[in-house]
């Protein structure tokens, strides 16, 4: 079913680097006294809290500039995605900067919201907690007289421009000096600006084995894990919140590495 829908969803998703491809941000790295990157959220809206409460605590005593990387994936799975597209469509917390970045779930949940009748399988992948978090029961919904375009419908109706917006802006890489933050990760060897966005939102193999195959230090998501993932030349955060209820935050500061 995964492959399937890596498969259906990537079609038309901005697979290269034409004009539909997504945004890559480059920041300098000697810009911020510290970065903090946090992990696949999922609906997890109690736990996201909970995360920034950590870094505003660690980052009281610093100066200078800190930031914030949201790694993507923020819906799907966990009960509060609307909420947590509302709370990262607000201003980062006082004295931080933020980027969120794209995951391979967003993506998929923008393009169920610009087409519902053509990625119905979304809903397999998460997408009924998602939308339920909206006050809208699909299932139900499609057992009724009027079924898949009711269903439409309705999300056209609900979901927020806002939050339309937020998914369709999300950049889906992040430089910062040699650090690399990505959802997913890289294909192996292949320069930066020739990645693709299905790569940097989807790759597990051969990217979770190998590393990059470049000088950079790869921050990144995608595959859940009970604990950090230290690799060659990456750090795997996703510690699956939505099913541990632990959001991991990895600090990024003077030279090292520490999870908050």
């Amino acid at each position: 079913m995964r492959r399937l829908l890596r498969r259906i969803f990537s079609n038309g998703s901005g697979r290269g680097r034409g004009a539909d491809a997504r945004s890559r941000l480059s920041l300098q790295g000697a810009a911020f006294s510290a970065i903090y990157a946090i992990g696949d959220v999922h609906g997890c809206y109690t736990e996201l809290l909970g995360a920034e409460q950590r870094i505003l605590r660690d980052a009281s005593q610093r100066d200078g500039r800190k930031l914030i990387v949201m790694l993507g994936d923020y819906i799907d799975r966990g009960p509060n995605s609307s909420q947590v597209l509302d709370h990262l469509c607000q201003a980062p917390p006082q004295g931080f900067e933020r980027v969120a970045l794209c995951g391979n779930h967003d993506d998929v949940f923008l393009q169920f919201i610009k087409t519902p009748r053509d990625h119905m399988e979304w809903l397999e992948l998460g997408g009924r907690e998602t939308l339920y978090s909206y006050g809208i029961d699909a299932a139900h919904m499609l057992e009724r007289s009027g079924g898949e375009k009711m269903l439409a419908d309705t999300v056209r109706q609900t979901i927020p421009v806002q939050h339309v917006e937020f998914l369709e802006g999300l950049p889906s890489l992040l430089c910062v000096g040699r650090l690399v933050f990505v959802h997913a990760g890289l294909r192996p060897g292949v320069p930066l600006e020739e990645q693709i966005d299905e790569d940097l939102m989807w790759i597990r193999e051969p990217f979770l084995s190998r590393g990059p195959d470049l000088p950079v230090l790869v921050i990144h998501g995608h595959t859940p894990a009970t604990e950090v993932m230290y690799g060659t030349r990456r750090v795997g955060i996703d510690t699956g919140a939505y099913a541990t209820g632990r959001l991991t935050v990895l600090k990024l500061a003077d030279g090292a590495a520490e999870e908050l």
